[in-house]
């Protein structure tokens, strides 16, 4: 069984910082692809970044210039810089990759921008 932890997140100022990762268990191969999404409230689920084993990479269109997503050098982890923080960017943000034909995700973890 494939799980997804994140974790990073919680409350921070407008223009401030967060790092967010995600950590994968259950599988001894490597993910093609990664992601992190995010749900606002009342919002519908929205892509925020995703990338690729060869490391290529994907960005919406609101956090383009401002988040930057990478893997890190252990197998299946993923993490999301922020930079910029703004409270539109205020979310649950959930880990996200698709393998053996199914969409596992993470349970999310909360980002809240305000002053």
């Amino acid at each position: 069984q494939v799980q997804l932890v994140e974790s990073g997140g919680g409350l921070v100022q407008p223009g401030g910082s967060l790092r967010l990762s995600c950590l994968a268990s259950g599988t001894i191969f490597s993910f093609d692809r990664m992601a992190w999404y995010r749900q606002a409230p009342g919002k519908e689920r929205e892509l925020v970044a995703v990338i690729t084993s060869g490391g290529n990479t994907v960005y919406g269109y609101s956090v383009k210039g401002r988040f930057t997503i990478s893997r890190g050098n252990a197998k299946n982890t993923v993490y999301l810089q922020m930079n910029s923080l703004q409270p539109e960017d205020t979310a649950v943000y959930y880990c996200n990759a698709p393998f053996a034909g199914t969409n596992w995700w993470g349970k999310g973890t909360l980002v809240t921008v305000s002053s």
